[in-house]
This record gives C-alpha cells, sequence and structure tokens, in this order.
C-alpha cells in the first residue's frame, strides 16, 4: 500500500495523474493511455503476465501493434521482428509455440521482448521474481543486465532486498504514497532500508511467543496423487510446520489434495475426529482453511468488495432469520479490517483496487472470519512488502499462540526458518520427516530439496 505499483501505473499511462508533471528524454511526457506510453518508450511488465495463453511467442511479442499490408498482418515482418527482439535480449525463445505451453519464466522473457521490439527504452518490472526458482531469477537478472549493457532504462520493483542488493544502482523507497528515500544501493544496508519502509525500527521481524505443541489436529498418512508421491505428517495444536521445497516439487499440490482441491488416489488424511471423504466444504465444516499461493486466480473473488471477500465461507454468520443484514455483515468485515489493518476506504471497497499485501489480509481475514483452527497457508507472503509480512509473521505467532495450528509453504528460507516450529522438506513428490527447525540450516533444506537428502536435515 505504498503506491508503488499505483506510480508505475502512472508511467505506463494505466492511471491519469492528478497533478505534478513528468519528463522523458528531457521532453515533457503525459500518456493518456499504455499504447501512447509504449510508443513513447515506456513498457511496464507487471507481476502478474498480461499475454494471450492460446497465441504464441511471436503473436504475443506484437500484439495490439501489429505490423500490416493494408488489411492483412505482415507476418513475415512480426517474426522477423521478433526474431530481432530476441537477439536484442541475446536469448533464443520457441516463438512457435503457444504461450500458455511455456514456463513462467520464458512468459516473463517473451513480455520482455514485446518491450524490446516496439522500441521502448525504459523497462517497469513489477515483482519480476516472485513466481520464479533460484535460477530462473538469475536467468532474468542475467538479461536485465543485459539489456541495461545495451541502453535500456530498468525500474525494479522488489520486495526482496537481496535482489535489489544484487541487481540495483540506485534505490528509491516510497510509504504512504511519498518519497522517502532515495539513494545508492551500496552506500546503504538493509537494515535502514527497513527502517525507512516501514517508519519505524523492526527489531524482531520474526515474533515468538511461547508455545506448545498440543493434541493432533492434522495426520496425513502415506498420501499419493498427481505430483505428490509420498507425503506423511502430523500437525498439532500451537505449532507451525512449514514446508519448504523448489517450485513443482509438489509443496503447493500436498497442500490441495488434504484440503480437498485434487484427488488422493492412496493413503488418509484425518481432521480431528473427521476421516471422511475429503472436500473444501468437509475441510471447512471441521475447522480448516486455506489462503491459496494464486489469491487473485482462486484465493480472492476479485469483483466483490472486502467484506463480501471475507464472509464468503460463512455468511450464515451475518444472517438473520434467512436473511443477509448488510449492517452485520459490514460490522465483521470492519472488525477485521481493524484486526489485520487492512489499508482501504472501507468493507465495501472492492478487492481489485487494492495493494497485494492488502489482499492477503483479506484472504487471511476470511478464515478468522470463519473460526477455523487448521490454517493451510501457500506462501502467505509472496509478493507482499516487508511491514505486510511483519504483520503476517505477528498473526501467525499469536495462532499460535492461542492453539491454533498453522501448516504452512514457503519459498522463503529465512521466512520458514524464522517462523516455524517444524520444517518438513518437499522433494519430487517426497514429503521428508518434520524435524525441529533448530536442526535446519538454509543449505541443509536446500540439500534436501534438490537432493532427496532429508535424513541429513540441516547437519
Amino acid at each position: 500500500g505504498a503506491g508503488k505499483s499505483t506510480l508505475m501505473k502512472v508511467l505506463s499511462g494505466a492511471i491519469i495523474p492528478d497533478a505534478g508533471q513528468m519528463s522523458l528524454y528531457g521532453k515533457q511526457y503525459k500518456p493518456s493511455n499504455p499504447l501512447e506510453a509504449r510508443l513513447a518508450g515506456v513498457a511496464m511488465i507487471y507481476q502478474e503476465l498480461s499475454l494471450a495463453p492460446h497465441l504464441n511467442a511471436c503473436q504475443n511479442i506484437f500484439l495490439g501493434m501489429e505490423p500490416r499490408k493494408g488489411w492483412l498482418l505482415d507476418r513475415k515482418k512480426m517474426r522477423f521482428g521478433a526474431e530481432e527482439a530476441c537477439k536484442e535480449m541475446m536469448h533464443e525463445l520457441p516463438l512457435d509455440v503457444p504461450v500458455g505451453a511455456m514456463s513462467i519464466s520464458d512468459r516473463q522473457i517473451v513480455e520482455i521482448a514485446r518491450a524490446c521490439a516496439i522500441g521502448c527504452k525504459v523497462l517497469i518490472l513489477d515483482e519480476p521474481t516472485s513466481s520464479l526458482t533460484r535460477h530462473d531469477v538469475e536467468r532474468l537478472f542475467q538479461l536485465i543486465r543485459r539489456v541495461r549493457d545495451k541502453g535500456y532504462s530498468v525500474v525494479y520493483i522488489s520486495h526482496f532486498l537481496e535482489e535489489i542488493a544484487e541487481i540495483a544502482d540506485r534505490f528509491t523507497v516510497l510509504r504512504d504514497g511519498r518519497t522517502v528515500s532515495s539513494g545508492d544501493v551500496k552506500s546503504v544496508r538493509s537494515e535502514e532500508i527497513i527502517t525507512q519502509m516501514i517508519g519505524r525500527e523492526l527489531k524482531n521481524l520474526y515474533p515468538r511467543s511461547l508455545h506448545a505443541a498440543g493434541e493432533e489436529v492434522l495426520k496425513v498418512e502415506g498420501i499419493g496423487g498427481g505430483k505428490v508421491k509420498a507425503a506423511s505428517l502430523d500437525l498439532r495444536k500451537g505449532e507451525v510446520v512449514g514446508i519448504a521445497g523448489l517450485v513443482g516439487s509438489g509443496r503447493t499440490e500436498f497442500l490441495r489434495a488434504i484440503f480437498g482441491l485434487d484427488q488422493i488416489v492412496r493413503g488418509k488424511v484425518q481432521i480431528g475426529y473427521f476421516a471422511g471423504p475429503l472436500s473444501p466444504a468437509a475441510s471447512w465444516n471441521n475447522g480448516m482453511g486455506m489462503v491459496s499461493e494464486d489469491r487473485k486466480g482462486e484465493g480472492l473473488a476479485i469483483g466483490l468488495s472486502i467484506g463480501d471477500n471475507i464472509i464468503l465461507s460463512h455468511p450464515l454468520a451475518c444472517e438473520k432469520n434467512g436473511l443477509m443484514l448488510p449492517r452485520l455483515k459490514k460490522e465483521a468485515a470492519r472488525s477485521l479490517v481493524d484486526k489485520l489493518r487492512i489499508r482501504c476506504a472501507g468493507p465495501d471497497q472492492a478487492v481489485k483496487e487494492l495493494s497485494g499485501g492488502n489482499q492477503q489480509k483479506v484472504a487471511l481475514a476470511r478464515l478468522l472470519h470463519h473460526g477455523v483452527t487448521v490454517f493451510i497457508l501457500d506462501e502467505p507472503t509472496r509478493g507482499i512488502d516487508v511491514a505486510s509480512k511483519s504483520e503476517i509473521y505477528k498473526l501467525i505467532d499469536e495462532l499460535a499462540a492461542r492453539g491454533c495450528a498453522v501448516l504452512m509453504v514457503s519459498s522463503y528460507l529465512p521466512e520458514l526458518l524464522g517462523v516455524c516450529d517444524r520444517i518438513a522438506v518437499m522433494c519430487r513428490g517426497v514429503l521428508s520427516a518434520a524435524l525441529p527447525a533448530s536442526e535446519w540450516t538454509e543449505h541443509g533444506i536446500m540439500s534436501a530439496a534438490t537432493a532427496g537428502a532429508a535424513e541429513a536435515g540441516g547437519v
């Protein structure tokens, strides 16, 4: 909610500014739409990529700006332009393959090639690594350095300060819609940037209250299906268990399976005393709720209001005599908006208008409204700022202290080591035993995730 994405939308012509001036190459710059911005030399690549999945890479690169011969598309010129854009980036792309069949990293490269093909010289990247593996991140960074060396200017938005240190020359910090700091990356420590981002010194990013594991609330025995080959786990009241692993290892599929979203072909899942057929409805009814890693695709109803999203799984709490009472809905939503410090105009505001961090809080608020005691969280801090991360870590700690159980998947290893009581590692669909977090190191987790050496722990 600092205003980063909004500012970038102004630069890319998606939003008309209310005041102020912009200049590009020393001339006044005032685009009224994204096409004008692109023609002027500014291209925006959003965190949620804007590609047509059924079209191939070549067609996507020139989408909306196709060269023509009279009334017909000039396909030869499109092909040549796409090939030249790839040469500019020193990167080969399968130009005839539908974008929907490509990896996320290749789709990002299609977006960057689109910018190069139409002659953009200012490239804006919004959280480009939030869904990438480390290998793909390094590949993206190499590409960014190449386009920079060819004279492009790159604006890079990220909440990962280690990425800023690695890729950026200068930085600017926004807070509450204002610029609060700028400077050379090499001249400042990460701790100083965090302080500037949240407006105060952050003494403890990962709060740890006293809590002890109680009775078992979730038991998974030898389940398999899809990417999940063999997974067993137990989860108890008052503890946080983390699952690490590479993207594609089966972590997300494991969570979806135990929540009832994906089919299990063998094994057993027991939620408390319930061991019947799995389904999302059965999970909700037995006190287990899930937050998806894809908050815009399946985690939230983007077109609905904050209040509607919060009560979505349990509207009966806001009904009387079978009728929904707007007053009760607004009171329930307002209480959770205040509790989670969701920055918004009010419960009636559309979720799509919120920042990523505040959208994630709405998804968590739904679980709190429902009153679940088992929280299944898939990448709960993906693509959100440090301040929002800190608040979510605090919430997870409070839930464990209250006796709730939390099972979370994360690609960010410091987060797992800082938040979790126990950690298990998924490798090629096989889940290791969950060991105390104190027995793991980042190196040990990566060794287990890449080689399946889960027995080695973090030693």
